[in-house]
């Protein structure tokens, strides 16, 4: 999913309730320590990581306050490209509350929910669409290229989306961009709501796509430069988190509205007060400090102007008063570090500079996980998830979208686990270990619909075992991946790549579902994905390398050799 990094700072973490003195271990690989029970922060922060959070310990998160002592330094590399802290040592104290905290990430991150529940929301309204009875409408009757139009509508906008943003995503800023996204989604929602007609429809959906786009890439930007650096890996994670609740929520709706006449226009509708909620949002909080220090560092427009917009935003987001000292300084100290990041360096990258070098061996990794993570079928388990179940005995239209909800919740736990566990664990292991669930799961579904079609569970079971594997492996950690192979100077252009693909690969192979499924049969269409899921097994065990307790330099440097 996406669902869901630049110039960063070091910083060696310590959590206290109280003023604590600063660490300062030089030659130590950077962890992450949390003294919650198994409580590590998984997901490394996905755009623009200022800091590194190498300790913490939470002594009692009841607290309305918090304090940091932070020492700034040098961590110890071990390649032979030695890379130098890019600002000088200092020690300061940081105050945030949680609220200031969760505000800027909350409304962002209501641009992942939408894009899940999108997903969620389609696997009832295919059923009710399409029903003589429900639809509600004299059109109800549509070919597998209308359904599939219907179904990945919102995925060619994402795509187009995606392409738009690509040469204008600085130039408009995080912000702006998802305050456009949140229009997108609130249009989107209601021209599909209220079409009169098929055609009506599927602008509605192309718009929507267009919201979720945009969101995908402007999101994780937000809140990976506006976060605190000491509960930035946990942000990430409840995003990743968001887009799967999205999902169950479109499950929940398509449930209660299933019965309903034209109940499709209100699973599709509710997407509208969420995103103006998010439009509302975003309107009120400051531009990315980190985006407004960039431009400085790019040299367009005035460093002293963009200095003190940075600092009022960073004050705003901290909830501090307005210019304070505190704010000023870490200012100061990441302008540095991005001038540091920029010198002796055109002020933006070739647009083919993806293509070269340790760049493109990165973008192969990054592409060739967003890529399997599509192809092996998951945009339509997802979306067909109801049609599925129909065919698995579940003939009642709501009982299969009311499985379709035991689906998402389980989804929605085993992506808790795989956000829990990712840093113990490594990336490889579990990628290894769901690819191979994957594969199992869609050759048992081939069977079910080739000769165990007497035992309806059997096609339950499978669901829930693709869904288990997926959201151990492919969901969460190919984007994890993604925000850490590639190298700071075309990291944002490499992302944007790879959304791109995702999109890409995703809308191709929902659109492809319905016409392939009638030309080769449920049986033979999942044997295919299974495999190309062993396919993707070979490639991750070949091509992917472990990035677990690295820090994104030394990724950098693994690459590089």
């Amino acid at each position: 999913m996406a669902f869901s990094s630049s110039t960063r700072s070091l910083f060696n973490l310590k959590l206290t309730k109280t003023h604590s003195s600063s660490l300062h271990q030089p030659k130590k690989k950077p962890v992450i320590l949390f003294s919650h029970a198994h409580f590590t922060p998984p997901l490394r922060s996905t755009y623009n990581d200022c800091f590194r959070a190498n300790y913490g310990t939470f002594t009692n998160l009841s607290a309305p306050r918090l304090r940091f002592s932070v020492k700034v330094g040098s961590p110890d590399y071990s390649s032979g490209d030695e890379a130098q802290s890019l600002i000088s040592e200092a020690t300061q104290q940081e105050d945030f509350s949680w609220v200031s905290a969760i505000i800027p990430f909350l409304f962002p991150a209501l641009g992942g929910l939408l894009f899940g529940y999108d997903i969620g929301a389609t696997s009832g309204a295919t059923i009710s669409l399409q029903s003589p009875e429900l639809s509600g409408t004299a059109w109800f009757n549509l070919s597998a290229v209308q359904l599939g139009l219907v179904v990945s509508g919102s995925l060619y906008g994402a795509l187009f989306g995606s392409l738009l943003v690509y040469p204008i995503a600085d130039f408009l800023g995080r912000r702006r961009e998802l305050i456009i996204s949140a229009v997108f989604y609130l249009l989107g929602g209601l021209i599909t709501a209220y079409a009169p007609s098929l055609s009506v429809l599927l602008v509605g959906r192309l718009l929507y796509g267009l919201g979720i786009g945009m969101a995908m890439h402007g999101a994780p930007l937000y809140i990976a430069e506006t976060c605190p650096s000491q509960i930035r890996g946990t942000l990430v994670s409840l995003k990743e988190l968001l887009i799967v609740l999205g999902i169950l929520l479109g499950y929940f709706v398509g449930s209660f509205e299933i019965n309903a006449i034209g109940g499709w226009r209100y699973m599709y509708g509710i997407s509208a007060p969420i995103a103006l909620l998010m439009g509302i949002g975003m309107w009120l909080l400051p531009p990315s400090p980190r985006w407004l220090l960039l431009r400085a560092a790019q040299g367009k427009g005035s460093v002293k102007e963009y200095k003190e917009k940075a600092i009022l935003a960073l004050s705003k987001l901290r909830g501090r008063p307005a210019g304070d000292k505190v704010s000023e300084k870490q200012i100061e100290e990441t302008y540095v570090s991005l001038k540091s990041a920029y010198a002796d360096q055109e002020s933006e990258g070739s647009l083919f500079e993806v293509f070269q070098g340790p760049n493109l061996k990165a973008f192969i990794i990054a592409g060739g996980l967003v890529l399997f993570q599509q192809i092996t079928g998951q945009p339509s388990v997802l979306y067909y998830a109801g049609p599925i179940l129909q065919t698995a005995g579940f003939s009642a239209a709501s009982d299969a979208t009311r499985v379709s909800v035991v689906i998402g919740l389980f989804k929605f736990v085993m992506t808790g686990i795989a956000v829990l566990k990712v840093d113990d664990l490594g990336r490889r292991p579990l990628l290894i270990v769901g690819v191979s669930g994957l594969a199992l799961s869609l050759f048992l579904l081939s069977a079910y619909f080739k000769f165990l079609g007497g035992f309806p569970l059997v096609a339950v079971a499978s669901l829930l075992l693709y869904v288990g594997c997926y959201q151990i492996s492919f969901g969460p950690i190919s984007w994890l991946m993604v925000s850490e192979i590639f190298p700071l100077r075309t990291r944002g252009k490499g992302i944007s790549l790879a959304v791109l693909t995702n999109f890409a690969s995703n809308a191709i192979v929902t659109f492809a579902f319905s016409p392939l499924k009638e030309a080769l049969g449920a049986e033979n269409l999942f044997i295919l994905f299974g495999v190309i899921a062993l396919l993707s097994l070979l490639f991750i065990v070949l091509l992917v390398p472990e990035t677990k307790g690295l820090s994104l330099e030394e990724i950098e440097s693994k690459l590089s050799k």
